[in-house]
């Protein structure tokens, strides 16, 4: 095919504003121009056009398609099966998608817990999304950290090598140069960064405090929003390990320090539930809000590792959140701010 790329005057584009308190967007439509020759004859509107613009995907090209976006001779097609002759005239305009417009900086408020020239350790709030995805394409961690650090804007994910939920709060390692990104990545498959949480869940806790869950967790079969206990001889799925410690328990609620030694997606959410005790506020694992939990009752207190340049070995501690805090005191459960200072000895 022929290829003719114009771009129209910037008073032609349509508005297109971002999210309040978004970047601006500078990026334009970009209008393309084709005509069909004989090897694109009888071809799928939506094969012909992947053929041409083969740096974006079809999945978007369709979307530019049903959107009206796509005129065969002067006329919009919306339909990805029409079918294309030869020397017929081809244009797609190809407008910015949430995903290009997800990697800009967006300054927020970041508590750094610890940096050095290496990486940096924050504390990332309850509500904050981690990394763009659909539904929060902007206003993530990863939008701050851009904004925070001018030495992540080459990386990968901008340093992230791990996650939270969205509603978990707590301590997060992110990497400032790819050497340190490589080393923490290695580093979490081997098990070598260790990750300890505090969590809140629905009733009593059995008599041993102590007890290691060690089942496979995969997508849910009858729902693919949420992750499941599965077996691994018949479903897809990972090994996944948590040890908990019940620190204090009544009829209506326990307190468990949560150690991670796999890291699955809500491996400790889908293992709470698994042995009974879903977290307060986890609707999506079978919790009810209590004592003012309305999001998932889980912390990232403790993060510890030995530092993949210096040696030296790092350990950092965060206390319970506030919402946490009220609600151990409404369920009359103990708490106090040395708690974790406790806690840290004795994981030491």
């Amino acid at each position: 095919m022929q290829l003719i790329i114009s771009t129209p005057p910037t008073d032609e584009l349509p508005e297109n504003p971002l999210e309040e308190g978004a970047a601006e967007d500078t990026e334009q439509d970009e209008l393309r121009q084709f005509k069909v020759d004989a090897t694109q004859h009888g071809q799928r509107l939506d094969r012909a056009l992947a053929a041409c613009v083969d740096e974006f995907s079809r999945s978007y090209l369709q979307q530019r398609i049903e959107a009206g976006d796509v005129q065969l001779d002067g006329r919009v097609v919306t339909k990805a099966a029409a079918k294309v002759r030869q020397g017929q005239h081809l244009t797609i305009t190809l407008r910015p998608t949430p995903q290009s417009r997800a990697f800009v900086p967006q300054d927020m408020p970041i508590e750094t817990v610890y940096v050095d020239e290496h990486l940096r350790v924050i504390h990332k709030p309850a509500g904050l999304v981690v990394h763009p995805a659909p539904g929060n394409w902007q206003g993530t961690l990863l939008n701050g950290l851009l904004a925070l650090d001018p030495a992540v804007i080459d990386l990968p994910r901008a340093g992230i090598v791990h996650r939270l939920d969205k509603d978990t709060s707590g301590l997060m390692v992110v990497a400032r140069t790819r050497l340190a990104m490589d080393a923490l990545v290695h580093m979490i498959a081997e098990r070598e960064v260790s990750r300890q949480y505090l969590a809140i869940g629905h009733r009593r806790w059995p008599s041993d405090p102590e007890r290691e869950v060690a089942v496979g967790i995969g997508r849910d079969p009858a729902n693919r929003l949420r992750m499941a206990v599965v077996d691994l001889t018949r479903l897809p799925g990972k090994t996944a390990r948590t040890t908990f410690h019940c620190l204090d328990q009544n009829d209506e609620a326990c307190l468990v320090r949560c150690i991670l030694h796999t890291g699955r997606t809500h491996q400790i959410r889908v293992h709470m539930a698994h042995i009974g005790h879903p977290l307060l506020g986890d609707a999506l694992y079978g919790g009810q809000p209590l004592a003012g939990m309305h999001r998932q009752a889980l912390h990232a207190w403790r993060l510890a590792f030995v530092h993949p340049f210096t040696g030296q070995e790092l350990v950092w501690s965060v206390p319970m959140p506030q919402d946490m805090q009220q609600a151990l005191v409404a369920l009359g459960l103990r708490y106090n701010e040395t708690d974790e200072a406790h806690l840290d000895d004795e994981a030491d």
